[in-house]
């Protein structure tokens, strides 16, 4: 196995745009990348722009009427009218729509492969994580779901246990529904209550069926959770499944939309805890899959002040060099930050949050507090599936 890890990206993708005013601003993807040069990290990691996904492989999770109409969107957008999820206010179409929703499905796509053949022990595509995408529409920003691609290129190469720990403030559904019946993949979603957030799905009670009842795990966290629940939750949970299931590759899709200043979302995550549960992804990873991971971005729509940083972060931690919190952030990065978007950049890679304390569940936990009230609901929905205690 290759010792460097790798960094998908390819200028192309910031095409996946639509349009002025849509919280999915492709200025996140370039200053993540700037931002991963300006800390030197792309010294540290092999920099790969796969291909666009071919339509064989778009077929592994998207009908094929489907295709045909993204295609239909991408080359005529004013005559999308709803259909099929395209031409809506979430998913508004746009020219080059296909193509570049391709590009970015391939990133994950080659990733996969990179790290299921050992060319390298992780991967890193932070403009994918696109979980929202069904089989048969567009859905919430998301038009090719690069994370189910991903793991059904997986399983198509041979893999039999492929995990997807999803963190993003949503649910990922999108993946959930692509292996609902499938024994192969478990789906992990650690997502804020469908009560208060879209797609007002993934309920504890949501497991899967037939072969694939108990592949399915949701977390639904109350509105308002912060850095110490956000992250005992995530233990809780993941390792225990993880250690069940043993996954001979680990998927993880890390939105950014958990945070405290994200617009869309009720969470109040710092950056500091998103880094703790990065950190905690890589070393699952490593004790459970063989150190095979493959990480993904996702949403994030604080584009200035969170999701460079998240990302960049996440792929110094898959690098082997993960950014200390205190790092000062260069002021080449935060000129181009003011010349991009007329805001002043963050000024260090921390929100101050650093190190991030949390009480482990194994210590017990209180029957009243609404955060272990969720949890518990997960355990005991999902956990006696897998032969597990709750």
């Amino acid at each position: 196995m290759s010792g460097r890890a790798q960094l998908m990206w390819d200028e192309a993708v910031t095409g996946y745009d639509f349009g002025p005013g849509h919280p999915m601003d492709p200025v996140r993807l370039a200053l993540t990348r700037k931002l991963v040069g300006a800390l030197g990290l792309d010294r540290e990691l092999e920099i790969v722009a796969a291909k666009p996904a071919g339509e064989s492989t778009l077929r592994l999770v998207h009908r094929e009427d489907y295709i045909e109409a993204v295609k239909a969107a991408s080359a005529d957008p004013a005559g999308a009218d709803g259909a099929y999820g395209l031409g809506t206010v979430d998913d508004p179409a746009f020219a080059g729509m296909h193509e570049v929703s391709a590009l970015i499905a391939g990133q994950s796509v080659a990733a996969a492969e990179a790290v299921w053949r050992g060319d390298a022990p992780h991967a890193v595509n932070f403009t994918g994580g696109l979980h929202h995408a069904m089989p048969g529409g567009a859905s919430g920003f998301c038009v090719y779901n690069d994370a189910a691609l991903a793991i059904a290129r997986l399983l198509e190469l041979g893999a039999e246990r492929v995990a997807y720990v999803d963190v993003d403030v949503h649910h990922g559904d999108g993946v959930q529904a692509a292996f609902w019946e499938d024994p192969r993949v478990l789906t992990i979603s650690v997502h804020e209550h469908p009560r208060t957030l879209f797609p007002q799905s993934g309920w504890p009670q949501e497991t899967g069926a037939g072969a694939g009842e108990g592949a399915a795990v949701n977390l639904p966290l109350p509105a308002g959770t912060g850095d110490a629940g956000w992250v005992r939750a995530f233990h809780a949970v993941v390792p225990e499944l993880l250690a069940e299931f043993r996954p001979q590759v680990l998927v993880s899709q890390h939105g950014a939309d958990t945070h405290f200043e994200d617009p869309l979302a009720h969470l109040a995550v710092s950056l500091d805890a998103q880094r703790a549960v990065q950190v905690a992804c890589h070393e699952l990873a490593h004790e459970y899959a063989d150190g095979k991971w493959v990480a993904l971005g996702g949403g994030g729509y604080a584009v200035v002040d969170v999701v460079p940083r998240s990302w960049t972060h996440l792929v110094g931690i898959a690098a082997g060099k993960p950014v200390a919190p205190e790092t000062v952030i260069p002021e080449g990065w935060r000129q181009e930050v003011y010349a991009r978007t007329r805001e002043l950049g963050p000024m260090r890679m921390t929100d101050g949050r650093w190190p991030v304390s949390w009480s482990s569940w194994e210590d017990g936990y209180d029957p009243a507090d609404r955060l272990d009230q969720a949890i518990l609901a997960t355990r005991r929905s999902a956990f006696p599936l897998r032969g597990l205690l709750p």
